[in-house]
């Protein structure tokens, strides 16, 4: 019997309208489902499709086993992933090694920061993987702003807000344009770290970009309150042009 597929399909930023053709051919047309959630919640990533599966559609949610409970300098917290990762990359192999074809969600593009990466690492070696790439969440966030990411020779640097306030500050100041992700509860840091790099009074907030929940404004204006975890900062490149 000929092994099956795994597909880590990209389901784009959150509007389903931004899904490419063939995330959405496949998805249509899957009979195995997996996607990854938090305990007791849907899953961003099933929201995102209800209503394009097959009626017979077979799903196998993902839940993390922690999320934020633990901390991440905390031995427990990579041994209870590792540990749940492989436990869900052994239930997905051993569907492709019977022969069965297998979507795994992914919300934005699976090789950005996504946990089907983990999964990938495991059973690539093992069985055929296809990986469906997608409009990231970043670009999904400075086109709300209505203005260009990087002119000419800008330089786009990504950081994530769980770094330290001394590392976030060091990078920014040396780079043009700049995305900030994974914010949530460190918002306070990411303000710090953009006042010490001059960079505060340029940036912008989005919150839940492309989804129905969207918001954007100068991250000034928000001062003092919290931000959801689907919260990207945004400051824009200023660069050559002509």
């Amino acid at each position: 019997m000929s092994a099956g597929t795994i597909h880590g399909v990209g389901l784009g930023s959150g509007d389903p309208d931004l899904m490419t053709v063939r995330a959405h051919r496949l998805l249509t047309n899957a009979r195995h489902v997996a996607y990854f959630r938090k305990a007791g919640r849907e899953g961003q990533a099933r929201k995102i499709i209800e209503g394009l599966l097959r009626p017979d559609v077979i799903e196998f949610p993902m839940e993390y086993p922690v999320t934020t409970e633990i901390a991440l300098g905390d031995p427990a917290y990579n041994e209870q992933l590792s540990g749940f990762y492989a436990e869900c990359a052994a239930h997905l192999l051993a569907l492709a090694k019977g022969g069965e074809d297998v979507v795994v969600l992914s919300e934005g593009d699976p090789f950005f920061y996504g946990s089907f990466m983990h999964i990938y690492t495991r059973v690539r070696d093992h069985v055929p993987v296809q990986v469906v790439p997608a409009v990231t969440g970043m670009s999904a966030a400075w086109s709300a702003t209505g203005e260009p990411i990087t002119w000419g020779d800008d330089i786009l640097t990504v950081l994530m807000a769980t770094l330290s306030v001394e590392e976030l500050t060091a990078r920014m100041k040396t780079t043009d344009a700049l995305v900030v992700m994974k914010i949530g509860r460190n918002i306070d840091k990411v303000r710090e770290a953009l006042k010490a790099a001059g960079k505060f009074d340029d940036a912008w907030l989005v919150e839940y970009a492309s989804m129905p929940e969207q918001t954007v404004q100068k991250l000034s204006e928000t001062q003092g309150r919290a931000v959801p975890y689907f919260s990207i900062v945004i400051v824009h490149g200023q660069g050559r042009r002509p």
